[in-house]
């Protein structure tokens, strides 16, 4: 482990001024930038908590080009990383790129390139890091700096947990221990946690530049049929100026929006996994140089696309939780200029998702499918690396992969330093199977409980972003933010309730009702949810919680004294 440096070097923000000018021609670093870039040069690892269009890659860029060694980017997606990678291609900056998709020729450059030196930045899938021989390919010149890009895939309870990713501590050590900086926007204090315990690294400089986008208007439109969500839908897709894009969570639905979108004379693309490679980069390429004007696509759509000036971001029917919510409308306007995020809510959407959320976990059967199939001898092979055991069992990849980790977690599978995975014992007795499926259990139950309380934000009356803000930080104090829908319809009521108030005989006031004052601590009853008990009041709702389900806020018109 190498010694770390307890102050930036000399001259270093000059240093970094000169360099952001002379190659990125930029004036001055955003907010946050500074810190991260001030830790990463101190030698420090950090992880950076900074919202999306906040400018993470620069936090990277600039220090891996004032670092004496190589740069390592380790990112979920290709579509991302070859973003970043043609960006500073066109800057003049030496970057390889690294993943299973390449061609032969194209890999044997890269591969050459790393071997020579040459490469400063490096890019690459976690999948490939972990492959055996990767880390001994990028020692042979010393690395300065591990980034990890979305550092919340790494979090075992996170939204978009990746097994891969718990391969990065085992390369960091291989690589020397080079300082680490974990790069994302969505994680809640109990994801970096995790993040720091998966990495072992329980001393790294946290730097929280804050969440919050005032350019971004959230609402969440009620509807009551399928109908009804699509004539809504056209609705505020025609009605709306510029580029955006409409989120569907089924292949099905993303087809049949498309479709409609189509017909109505939108200039409109398609995106979506089952799609054949070539049609997927196509429609993404429209869309990014501006010759399709929406684009309709499942998630697989997200994390890789950077479209300064996407004006609105639409989900067709609910996403699995706050995070991925935030991180997919988080797309929008990302140039800083006002744009519109829109939620249609039609309650059993809701099942949907409970369908996702339970089928990506693996089954017992698939549990005891990749145990048996470690059993059988690897074709041309001394035994089964995860590539050729996910090719061999016909069954998607996320659930082998997680079945893998879970089953090594527990010590019923062993992986050697080649990357081979060998079974422990003949057969996988039901009393093996207890702790995992204990654990299978407490992840479908969290995994249930985020996507309530994307329920619990579409049927609030309070703040949408002091409801967003507050997922990810819990303990701190939001004020409400004045323009989304929720706001703005509180903010009408009251200017209507003023304008009654002053249009009102001063000889025989009225109250605005005869309902008895609410107050903290009272027994209510809520339409629809039944008596519940007030936990708190603020400007923009009462609050309050039921016996048999989360707390829930309403405006006050709905709350009446038990």
């Amino acid at each position: 482990m190498h010694a770390r440096a307890a102050s930036p070097p000399p001259n270093w923000r000059a240093k970094v001024q000169a360099l952001l000018q002379r190659r990125f021609g930029l004036r001055q670093l955003r907010p946050g930038q500074e810190d991260v870039i001030r830790h990463v040069l101190a030698g420090e690892d950090t992880l950076a908590l900074m919202a999306t269009g906040a400018g993470k890659s620069l936090c990277y860029q600039v220090p891996a080009l004032l670092l004496p060694g190589r740069t390592v980017v380790i990112s979920p997606l290709i579509a991302l990383m070859k973003d970043q990678y043609d960006h500073l291609r066109a800057l003049g900056i030496p970057v390889v790129l690294r993943h299973s998709g390449q061609l032969a020729a194209e890999n044997e450059k890269a591969a050459q390139a790393m071997a020579d030196g040459s490469a400063r930045i490096v890019f690459a899938t976690p999948e490939r890091l972990a492959s055996p021989g990767f880390a001994h390919e990028l020692g042979a010149h010393p690395v300065s700096l591990l980034v990890i890009d979305e550092a919340h895939c790494i979090a075992e309870w996170g939204h978009d947990f990746r097994p891969a990713f718990l391969e990065i501590g085992a390369a960091l050590r291989k690589l020397g221990r080079p300082v680490v900086l974990a790069l994302t926007a969505t994680a809640t204090p109990e994801d970096v946690a995790d993040v720091m315990r998966q990495l072992d690294l329980a001393d790294m400089q946290v730097v929280h530049t804050g969440l919050y986008r005032g350019n971004l208007h959230y609402a969440v439109d009620h509807v009551e049929s399928e109908v009804a969500q699509r004539a809504r839908l056209l609705t505020l897709v025609h009605g709306t100026p510029g580029q955006g894009i409409v989120y569907t969570s089924t292949v099905k639905a993303a087809e049949a929006v498309h479709a409609e979108l189509q017909s109505s004379g939108e200039s409109v693309a398609l995106y979506h996994g089952h799609l054949p490679r070539g049609r997927r980069h196509a429609a993404q390429d429209a869309f990014m140089a501006g010759e399709a004007r929406v684009m309709v696509a499942t998630p697989a759509f997200g994390m890789g696309i950077d479209k300064a000036d996407t004006r609105f971001v639409i989900h067709h029917q609910l996403p699995a939780s706050l995070a991925s919510y935030y991180q997919a409308s988080g797309r929008a306007g990302r140039d800083g200029l006002p744009a519109r995020c829109t939620l249609l809510y039609l309650a059993q959407d809701r099942r949907i998702q409970q369908f996702f959320l339970i089928g990506r976990l693996p089954s017992v059967a698939d549990l005891r499918a990749v145990h048996d199939q470690l059993g059988e001898a690897a074709p041309d092979a001394p035994g089964w690396r995860l590539p050729e055991l996910e090719a061999a069992l016909a069954r998607p990849r996320q659930k082998v992969q997680l079945a893998v980790w879970l089953m090594r977690r527990h010590g019923l599978i062993a992986r050697d330093r080649t990357g081979v995975l060998r079974r422990r014992g003949d057969t996988l007795a039901d009393e093996a199977l207890a702790p995992l499926l204990e654990e299978h259990a407490q992840r479908k139950q969290h995994d249930l409980a985020m996507l309530e309380n994307l329920v619990a934000y579409c049927q609030s009356g309070r703040c949408r972003w002091q409801m967003l803000l507050q997922h990810f930080d819990p303990d701190e104090p939001f004020s409400p933010c004045g323009h989304c829908d929720n706001c703005e319809r509180l903010a009408a009521a009251q200017q209507q309730a003023d304008q009654q108030a002053a249009d009102s005989s001063l000889e025989a006031p009225q109250p605005a009702d005869d309902r008895p004052r609410i107050q903290v601590g009272d027994a209510v009853r809520v339409p629809r949810y039944g008596r519940g008990r007030v936990l708190a009041i603020d400007d923009i709702g009462i609050t309050v919680g039921f016996p048999n389900g989360p707390d829930r806020s309403f405006l006050p018109r709905y709350v009446r004294p038990a």
